[in-house]
């Protein structure tokens, strides 16, 4: 089992910030939750000088999606940056280089989201996107387990 979930996140906009701030707020709970601590270790964002009302402190502050991609110590990466067909190139390098993908975006999802899918099996990793369908996570957690059964 690892020592820690190392996470990446693309684009700190409003929700990315969001993001930040309830992951370092409860961060105790989701470790507590995970029983395997989940460390925030890098964001990328085309602005990263513009202050953000989280405390970055201690995460890595990037313009270039490489230095995600390239770190072995980032297990999963949450892709906020919205639009399609930039989120899914993104999302393909992402699983190419070995990492899980937390999504929620809508619109990339219903225009690739068969693309994605295929893409993460041959890669052997996971696209998750239950923030992107709010209410119907239990139905799909259900389906999915169900089905791997």
């Amino acid at each position: 089992m690892a020592e820690k979930v190392g996470v990446g996140l693309v684009g700190f906009g409003v929700v990315g910030t969001g993001m930040v701030s309830c992951l370092l707020k409860n961060s105790e709970q989701i470790d507590a939750r995970s029983g395997i601590p989940v460390v925030m270790k890098t964001i990328a964002d085309l602005d990263i000088t513009t202050p953000r009302s989280v405390d970055t402190t201690g995460i890595r502050l990037t313009q270039n999606i490489d230095d995600i991609l390239n770190d072995p110590e980032i297990d999963v990466v949450v892709e906020l940056v919205g639009g399609t067909d930039f989120a899914y190139n993104l999302i393909v390098k992402i699983l190419e280089a070995g990492k899980d993908v937390v999504t929620a975006n809508k619109a990339l999802l219903a225009r690739h989201g068969a693309e994605l899918f295929v893409a993460a099996d041959e890669a052997h990793r996971d696209v998750i996107f239950e923030a992107s369908v709010g209410g119907g996570i239990p139905i799909i957690r259900t389906l999915r387990e169900g089905l791997a059964a």
